[in-house]
């Protein structure tokens, strides 16, 4: 054959295409039920929370007072919000900023499967911070209240390192430590307080205000929100969230505190530095928990003067209530700006009850939320399982009756406890 000819090859007409995934005996993958995703879950379960919560509250209103019960009810849940306008609405934005801070501080630590009770300690140690800053840095001038925010934020980075350091460094449970560093922070800021002659109004029996200058900036907020105190502290406090919510998904340090809170022994050999993980964390939750403490302090109160810090050896219960919005919204960021705005938005209807009911009525529903919270990701994983065995069993029966031998492979996994529901020994329905 010379060079200059041309080879033509013909395709065959009788070559049949390449088999498919199904004959190769491949299935594509379903697409998983929404209700079985993880982000249904986390909602699902905490509904239930909040669900079971305001029933036993309507039991509870109904027990006490029969005659008012489904009349103030419904202002409990947010009938306030119409009688009180933008005023009532300020007054519930007002309550935001602190118990977020909180709530982000706890849920960090939850992340990495640590549990900061310490939160209210290191609440008030930031809180302190602030406050110092707020009485000696009128030199400051406009900045003073940028520089007490920050002053805060070390105070609770502060009280927050050591828990995490005596766990990482000593193997000492940081339940133990942060509760020891709750009572340590109270009764040592509250000593320094009614000693001091320059913080302490002895007749009044309460810290000294702060300077005006060191009172956060309201951005004009008053002004849209006439009688309430909301600030730049709000704006803040949901900035904030959102930089952990970035943090925790997209970085490598969130990507090692998830590992670590997920499986401390397999991230540990995977290389991740378990130590440095649990000081950071407990370090970075303590300076989120003092920042909610200096939002607290910096903002005016009703009046428009400074808030006036009652140092009577008792424990701030904002840290307690971290924990609550934490667990509500499943220690994620984003979830916990929710939780929060339900928590506080309970609250401020718990003052509009009265006088008919307890202001205490709200926290006894919240207690109860938190109660379940903590367990209802079970409730919720039992209520998606059933509806699961249903449709399997559904699923199951009607394939027996077309007589489709084939039905297994257009079912998730069926185990055979729930098989044997459906057949006997013999095979047959």
């Amino acid at each position: 054959m010379s060079s200059n000819e041309t080879v033509i090859v013909e395709k065959p007409n009788n070559v049949s295409p390449p088999p498919s995934n199904e004959e190769n005996g491949e299935t594509t993958a379903k697409r998983t039920p929404f209700y079985q995703k993880s982000w249904f879950q986390s909602i699902f379960s905490s509904v239930i929370a909040v669900v079971i919560g305001l029933i036993l509250g309507l039991i509870i209103m109904i027990a006490t007072r029969p005659d008012v019960a489904f009349s103030k009810f419904p202002i409990l849940l947010g009938q306030w919000i119409t009688t009180t306008g933008r005023r009532g609405l300020g007054r519930w934005l007002e309550l935001v900023p602190p118990l977020l801070m909180c709530g982000l501080g706890v849920g960090l630590s939850f992340k990495a499967g640590l549990f900061n009770i310490g939160a209210s300690g290191q609440y008030t140690v930031g809180l302190f911070f602030a406050y110092l800053v707020g009485m000696f840095g009128g030199p400051l001038g406009n900045f003073q209240w940028i520089v007490a925010i920050l002053a805060g934020a070390l105070g609770g980075l502060i009280w927050g390192f050591f828990p995490g350091f005596f766990k990482a460094t000593f193997r000492i449970n940081e339940v133990i430590t942060s509760i020891m560093f709750n009572y340590i922070g109270m009764y040592m800021v509250d000593s320094v307080i009614v000693n001091s002659a320059s913080l302490y109004n002895s007749a009044r029996g309460r810290a000294q205000t702060i300077n005006l200058n060191a009172m956060t900036n309201t951005l004009g907020l008053e002004k849209v929100f006439p009688g309430s105190n909301v600030d730049a502290t709000f704006f803040i406090a949901i900035a904030t969230a959102i930089i952990m919510w970035i943090i925790i998904s997209k970085t490598t340090f969130g990507f090692e505190l998830k590992a670590a809170g997920a499986n401390r022994d397999a991230s540990r050999y995977s290389g991740i530095n378990e130590k440095k993980s649990i000081i950071l964390t407990m370090a970075i939750s303590g300076l989120l928990c003092g920042l909610g403490g200096a939002f607290f302090i910096l903002k005016k109160d009703s009046v428009g003067t400074g808030i006036e810090y009652l140092p009577d050896n008792v424990i701030q219960s904002a840290g307690f209530n971290g924990i609550v919005v934490a667990l509500l919204g499943n220690s994620h960021p984003i979830g916990t700006i929710f939780s929060t705005f339900f928590i506080t938005f309970l609250n401020r209807g718990g003052y509009y009850i009265q006088p008919e009911f307890k202001e205490e009525l709200a926290n006894i529903i919240i207690a109860v939320i938190i109660y379940f919270s903590a367990f209802s990701a079970q409730i919720g994983n039992y209520v998606i399982g059933f509806r699961k065995r249903r449709q399997r069993k559904k699923a199951i029966r009607l394939a027996i009756e077309t007589g489709d031998g084939d039905f297994e492979s257009d079912l998730p996994d069926v185990e055979e406890s729930e098989a044997s529901d459906y057949f006997d020994e013999g095979g047959s329905k």
